[in-house]
């Protein structure tokens, strides 16, 4: 039988669970969902997704690619996977792809967005999807910054200390495109930055949130965040913004 190569697009919550990848003592998305496409598919699955998120991410629009020559029409897999998976997981498509397609490389872009509650105090059905930050008094200090980062930069200074191996093969380094970098308010009190780039190196989207939230308060200046860029060093950024704001809202192929 044919081997066929399925795409799953994937939304979850991220907050009981320990990031995308598997890991021997700990519940993550990918362990959720291969060991449930076995039970639909016969055989033991691996699942490639389109990247790596943290423990607490979010996803609305997460993907993943995997091999199966099981018949399964890709509407019973839906179901099947959805009557199986955790609340908290929810798979809205699956599709057949070409052989060649893979949900990491075959990526064009990412789009991803980071919560922020400025009020004084923040529900508590929205304490797990948003940062409270409840002083954030110049945001407009902030756009300025973000037009310095659109566009292609070394994004060293904003990369998670040791997250890539200089001797794997077809390391491309830290230099990444970004083709959007915005901050929108979205409603009473809360605010929202979206980033869209050909790719994001670990940690890259909160720490960069950390830092610019430091120029919202007004102990940075835009001159001084261009400093950090210009710096290539971990150590010249601000803090690493949690996990429970971010969520990846979508993969571009």
């Amino acid at each position: 039988m044919a081997m066929r190569n399925l795409k799953l697009t994937i939304a979850f919550d991220g907050t009981d669970f320990s990031g995308w990848q598997r890991q021997k003592h700990a519940p993550t998305i990918q362990q959720e969902i291969e060991e449930r496409l076995r039970l639909l598919c016969n055989h033991a699955i691996t699942l490639h997704g389109a990247g790596r998120t943290d423990a607490g991410v979010h996803a609305l629009g997460m993907v993943a690619n995997f091999h199966t020559p099981s018949p399964i029409a890709t509407t019973a897999l839906v179901r099947g996977l959805n009557s199986l998976l955790p609340l908290a997981i929810r798979i809205l498509d699956a599709s057949e792809e070409t052989p060649e397609f893979h949900a990491r490389f075959s990526a064009q872009a990412k789009t991803y967005s980071y919560t922020l509650f400025t009020g004084q105090v923040q529900s508590p059905l929205h304490r797990l999807y948003a940062l409270h930050l409840p002083f954030f008094p110049h945001p407009e200090d902030i756009l300025p910054c973000l037009e310095l980062i659109i566009g292609a930069h070394d994004f060293a200074s904003f990369e998670a200390s040791g997250s890539r191996d200089p001797n794997r093969p077809g390391e491309r380094g830290s230099v990444r495109t970004l083709t959007q970098a915005t901050l929108k308010q979205i409603g009473t009190d809360t605010y929202q930055f979206q980033f869209t780039g050909d790719g994001f190196l670990r940690h890259q989207v909160r720490n960069l949130v950390g830092t610019l939230i430091v120029v919202g308060q007004g102990r940075c200046s835009c001159p001084e965040f261009a400093a950090i860029i210009q710096a290539r060093n971990r150590k010249a950024a601000k803090t690493t913004a949690p996990a429970h704001g971010l969520t990846l809202e979508s993969v571009l192929y």
